[in-house]
């Protein structure tokens, strides 16, 4: 029988929509609970936030070139357009080579921080002194350092290691180490300016310029790893081109505005410097290699001047003949051209030996500086030039096997390519021009043999120092030119709004709603938990419940026993409870009228397992009974677990078991009780064979006897869910009441009274209800008509009497809020 009802407890149950809302709603003090906590914790968390600031920056990228340019003075090199040069800068300006340049200027690394309400606070500019670091020696990283101001002119450092070992960073090499610290507290005093030298820190502390030391003030210092700091604002920064115009909006995010401010700028001021810088890298390589030439032709100036004036002085010779004259300008016109040729020749050599030995052609001096002005050249110089500055950015930011590396590889390659070619046929012109040069020279050289000797050696000094002093003064106009141009260029990078700390955008987000997510998430817990509870829940909770899910009819309602035994009726006889208790007499008196029944009626009330109030019902049945003047007998049959006894203050040391075992007789066994009307066979010493004593003869002999001597017989049996021993006292019974207990009795329990009830096994059987609470979790406050005052709530006063407990406003408002009563009222 067990096994049946486990089976049957998982029978199907549907989910009831109606009761998740009632239940979630008998959940309102949840509700407010954890919406009351809810909002402070969320009001907590608020005033713990710390907000971070968006502030930006604005540049035009401009193609300022230089107004003193001119076609004979290409000393500088095409960018590629506005266009280009906007990719460039943005690709700049995300780089880490470059954040790193800012970091570094600023010191961002390092932190002055101030103990606030809730969380170390970075005051940056705020801080009244500033830390003077030794650039080479290891400072202490991610460990603040306390400064406490002991007075005007001194102060304590102290800081806290957990280990004897700690991570410090040297901010020139950037390298990590570690070094030795003390395990613990480790303070020491000193006065401001004073060196500090540890093994974890190095510098000199001042204090900032107008600003005084406050005795008792504390700050910190907190150096960071320079890498980690270098990629939270190459992170934190953000750049906008719109509709790829020369304009560049630079955003950074911080918790600090002023560092915002400080940083955007230095961005700025950066890229223009290593954009000019860049700009002017034509003009100074063009200068480099000007000097170079310039100390070797200055070399031979000075050797020739020397010679010539040794020689004048020596031969007494200071001037030439008219022929003389002439034949020396024809020499020292094609002398000042082979040279020129020469000159030209010479840097397309080391220009074709530079493009074939070299993989980057950042360093490739100016043409103009040898005298070349074929623009063919002029312009693939310019582009090879570009081209590999753009390289050479790119590779900070851009994955050398991405497609752009690549493509500008097989430009570079390309224009090589085009450069040589421009070059030999550039060498093979010169070399024509050479041997036209060289052969009028023999001309004039061979008119030069007929002047006299001493003429002939003086014209030859003078040529190597006119040539001399010729290459030299060109080779000095051309640095001059340089100079000139690089000293004009500017920048490209134009300021529009430079960043400035005013109107900047609060981050974050809004606060307040969380407290809509409080609000929702208070609401949804109770809301899970009654659905959980309601999926899961396979007890019956109301008289609508038990309706659905049996077809035997609902005898009475019962509500709640709030006393301390079971005798309600006789205790409370205007109790609700005591009401609902005659209701079922009424209808059990309708019922045997309706079968013509005639004399003593028999009533046998049983439940599912025990604890569903079967005694109590049985006990408050009898009572009823007996109150209405008729003679009634409770007898206790529940052999296994006798309780009625205990209520009417009697022993259970005779009983049933004593008369069917033959060592009482039936008047022996009666007990009468304090309530008229109402005697008591209580069940007796404990059985060891109670089911065979229940189908013994003398139980039958028993019934018999109390029939001629009562008007009721109400018979207290055992559960028939756990034993078989009430289906065996079916048949000495008129009609049978099956309890049924709020939110304790399952639903898959009522399966076996409904099959036995179906095979008509069983009549003549009723449902009580019993444990009725109308403000129970699931709000079902039906009348139904079953018993009196359930339902009807205020109209019900004055008819039932009320414990004193429940009376008073504040008990009341307690009671519905389920709080402890109030021992006055």
């Amino acid at each position: 029988m067990i096994e049946e009802f486990e089976v049957s407890e998982n029978s199907a149950t549907s989910f009831d929509i109606k009761k998740f809302l009632f239940r979630a709603l008998s959940y309102w003090k949840w509700f407010l609970l954890l919406l009351a906590v809810g909002i402070f914790l969320v009001y907590q968390k608020n005033i713990r936030e710390e907000f971070s600031y968006r502030l930006g920056t604005k540049i035009s990228i401009e193609d300022d070139s230089n107004p003193l340019f001119t076609s004979n003075a290409s000393l500088t090199f095409n960018w590629g357009g506005v266009t280009a040069k906007v990719q460039t800068m943005i690709v700049t300006l995300k780089s880490r080579s470059h954040h790193e340049k800012v970091v570094d200027r600023l010191e961002f690394y390092k932190s002055y921080l101030k103990q606030g309400r809730f969380r170390k606070q970075d005051i940056y500019k705020a801080s009244p002194f500033r830390f003077d670091q030794t650039y080479d020696a290891p400072q202490l990283i991610n460990n603040p350092i306390k400064i406490t101001f002991l007075d005007a002119h001194s102060f304590e450092l102290e800081a806290e290691f957990s280990s004897n070992v700690a991570t410090a960073q040297n901010y020139l090499t950037k390298a990590l180490i570690n070094v030795d610290v003390p395990v613990g507290i480790f303070k020491k005093s000193f006065k401001f300016g004073d060196p500090i030298e540890f093994p974890f820190l190095k510098g000199v502390l001042r204090l900032a310029e107008n600003r005084t030391a406050v005795s008792g003030d504390q700050y910190f210092i907190q150096f960071s790893n320079f890498d980690g700091v270098v990629s939270s604002y190459q992170g934190r920064t953000g750049i906008a081109n719109t509709n790829n115009s020369p304009i560049l909006d630079i955003s950074l995010i911080d918790k600090n505005t002023e560092k915002i401010v400080d940083y955007l700028n230095t961005m700025v001021t950066i890229l223009s410097e290593d954009q000019l810088e860049r700009k002017n890298q034509y003009a100074t390589n063009a200068i480099v290699f000007i000097d170079e030439q310039i100390s070797r032709v200055k070399n031979d100036l000075s050797n020739n001047a020397e010679a010539l004036n040794d020689y004048r002085k020596k031969n007494k010779i200071y001037s030439l003949d008219e022929e003389s004259t002439l034949l020396n300008e024809k020499l020292t016109k094609l002398d000042a051209d082979k040279e020129d040729i020469n000159r030209q020749l010479n840097y397309y050599s080391n220009l074709k030996n530079y493009l074939l030995t070299s993989s980057s052609f950042t360093e490739i001096p100016a043409p103009s500086i040898a005298g070349i002005g074929d623009a063919n050249i002029l312009n693939n110089v310019a582009k090879i030039n570009e081209l590999s500055v753009q390289k050479s950015k790119l590779q900070y930011s851009v994955r050398s096997e991405t497609s752009v590396f690549n493509d500008l590889n097989r430009q570079i390659e390309g224009l090589k390519n085009v450069l040589l070619e421009n070059i030999n046929a550039a060498t093979n012109g010169l070399k024509r021009e050479l041997q036209t040069i060289n052969a009028n020279l023999s001309s004039v050289e061979n008119q030069f043999s007929k002047l006299p000797e001493d003429q002939q050696k003086l014209i030859t000094i003078e040529r190597q120092y006119t040539l001399s002093e010729q290459t030299y003064n060109v080779f000095l106009a051309k640095r001059g030119e340089a100079e000139i141009i690089k000293a004009s260029n500017v920048s490209d990078i134009l300021i529009i709004d430079s960043a400035k700390n005013t109107g900047a955008t609060i981050l974050g987000r809004n606060l307040n709603v969380r407290y809509i997510f409080a609000f929702f998430a208070a609401l949804l817990i109770p809301l899970l938990f009654a659905f959980v509870l309601t999926f899961l829940d396979n007890n019956i909770h109301s008289p609508m419940d038990l309706e659905q899910l049996s077809s035997i009819p609902v005898l009475g309602v019962i509500g709640k026993n709030k006393l301390d035994n079971n005798l309600v009726v006789h205790r409370k006889p205007k109790s609700a409870v005591a009401e609902a208790f005659r209701a079922i007499r009424s209808n059990l008196q309708y019922y045997y009228r309706s079968q013509d029944l005639e004399g003593a009626k028999t009533l046998l009330v049983t439940s599912s397992v025990s604890g569903e109030g079967k005694t109590f019902c049985s006990i408050n049945v009898a009572t009823v009974f007996a109150l209405s003047g008729k003679k009634t007998i409770l007898v206790g049959l529940d052999l296994r677990k006798p309780k009625i006894f205990g209520d009417f203050g009697i022993q259970n040391e005779i009983g049933v078991v004593n008369y069917l075992i033959g060592q009482e007789t039936l008047k022996g066994v009666i007990q009468h009780t304090d309530i008229d009307f109402l005697d008591v066979i209580t069940s007796g010493p404990i059985p060891p064979n109670p089911s065979e004593l229940l189908i013994n003869d003398k139980l039958n002999a028993m019934i018999s006897q109390l029939k001629a001597d009562y008007d009721y017989i109400i018979l207290d049996t055992p559960p028939v869910g756990l034993v078989a021993d009430a289906l065996e006292l079916l048949g000495y019974v008129d009609a049978t009441l099956y309890v049924i207990r709020q939110d304790y009795t399952k639903k898959g329990m009522l399966n076996f009274i409904n099959e036995k009830y179906k095979t008509k096994q069983i009549k003549n059987i009723s449902l009580i209800y019993n444990g009725y609470d109308q403000k129970a979790k699931y709000g079902y406050g039906y009348g139904y008509g079953y018993g009196y005052g359930y339902g009807y709530g205020n109209y019900a006063n004055g008819y039932h009497e009320e414990d004193a407990k429940y009376k008073g406003f504040l008990n009341r408002i307690a009671l519905y809020l389920r709080l402890p009563l109030s021992k006055k009222g």
